[in-house]
């Protein structure tokens, strides 16, 4: 988020608005009902609770959601350790390579060490150095420029930054506005389509919990967002416009040129726990998809676990390696085609619906289709390719309803 407030300026609190406003719907009547599922199939992964949804075994479902919950969850992985490797480059001057490296090795010892628990818990506790080095780089790029006046001042003298709306949307004026909030409202719902974050949900001891989870996370997330955003828009006035400079790196360049060494090590150690917590969960899953919904369920084998653990780790790593895009453009990429895959199908089943399993296997297939050629044809300019992926989705199951294709 710190890129896109660099980049964008002021209309990035659209996308922020638009994605929690998003993920607060989808919760609402997706999570506990998930939660329900998870107790009441017994399954442990989030491919086995929604081909079980309704006590009956999908197994190609159960594989399909599988085997794209491992190659889309990779990308994602390896945009993690893209994005760690490049603080190290900035703030170092090490190879790119080094810092992916490290990264990968750290996320392998702390899955060692407890699994899913130990992923929650060191969120827990990276969750408050992220907060605290965002906390820090806000109020001293803020003080360095003479205060909240006097930075809105300056904000306000690069063309467009401060414009409510992007002058480059491909709609122009307010209707290009409304079509962009809208999009990342798809973005936020998507929420409920990441297995990563889901499984999360399907851990709670209690379905009374729920509501204070959901209260922290968005606690925690708003806070977090605001402050990134903030600290990506200072940014555009603290290092300027710098052509052919890789926003992706404003927050350590920041760093660097504001904070002494000592909280430029804490920054550091931010960006690593802003990437890392989100690796862990990532390569966890992948191994999930694995070991439980691929193999014939050989996921009580430790040894088994722990190696997969450790190849699907090597693999993220090497997509870092030949990974050509921007950290952004690859975990939107993977977030939308995870969203548009299992969106539509766990809104359907949340909602009461009894999709048969040849539905559910054209609903996922199609809408991942659909998002996947929307982003390749350059539309994702245009709007979020998660909401046309999520539409056609749901076009299906519906349509498949109201023409007695499915067993309601």
């Amino acid at each position: 988020m710190t890129k896109l407030g660099y980049v964008t300026g002021l209309a990035s609190v659209w996308l922020m608005s638009g994605w929690i406003l998003g993920d607060f719907l989808g919760s609402t009547f997706v999570h506990s009902r998930l939660l329900k599922a998870t107790r009441a199939s017994g399954e442990v992964s989030y491919a086995g609770v929604l081909s079980h949804w309704h006590e009956e075994h999908f197994g190609h479902l159960q594989r399909l959601i599988a085997v794209v919950s491992l190659i889309f969850l990779l990308a994602y992985a390896g945009a993690q350790l893209v994005a760690g490797s490049k603080a190290l480059h900035v703030l170092f001057g090490w190879p790119e390579w080094v810092g992916a490296v490290m990264g990968t090795v750290l996320v392998i010892l702390y899955c060692f060490a407890g699994g899913i628990r130990a992923s929650i818990w060191t969120d827990a506790a990276q969750s408050v150095v992220m907060i605290l080095v965002m906390a820090v780089l806000l109020v001293m790029a803020t003080d360095s420029m003479g205060g909240v006046d006097a930075a809105i001042r300056q904000m306000d003298q690069v063309p467009g930054f401060m414009d409510w709306f992007p002058k480059d949307s491909a709609i122009p004026g307010l209707a290009g506005g409304i079509v962009f909030i809208i999009g990342w409202m798809f973005a936020g719902l998507s929420v409920i389509g990441q297995p990563h974050i889901m499984v999360r949900f399907m851990t709670l001891d209690d379905i009374g919990n729920i509501r204070q989870a959901r209260a922290w996370y968005y606690l925690w997330f708003i806070i977090f967002y605001c402050m990134t955003t903030g600290v990506g828009m200072l940014s555009r006035v603290q290092l300027g416009d710098m052509g052919s400079f890789d926003a992706e790196l404003a927050l350590p360049t920041m760093a660097q040129h504001l904070l002494p060494p000592v909280w430029v090590g804490l920054t550091l150690a931010g960006i690593f726990a802003a990437t890392m917590s989100t690796a862990d969960s990532l390569i966890l899953s992948c191994s999930a998809a694995l070991t439980h919904d691929l193999l014939p369920h050989k996921s009580e084998n430790m040894l088994l676990l722990k190696s997969t653990t450790t190849l699907i780790a090597l693999a993220a790593l090497l997509w870092a390696f030949v990974n050509d895009q921007s950290v952004f453009n690859l975990v939107i990429m993977a977030w939308s085609g995870l969203a548009s895959a299992f969106g539509p199908l766990l809104i359907v089943l949340s909602l009461g619906g009894k999709p048969g399993q040849k539905t559910t296997l054209l609903g996922v297939c199609a809408g991942l289709f659909t998002a996947l050629l929307w982003r390749y044809s350059g539309w994702h300019a245009v709007i979020y390719e998660g909401m046309p992926g999520m539409m056609v989705g749901l076009t299906i199951f519906y349509g498949a309803a109201l023409f007695k294709k499915v067993r309601y």
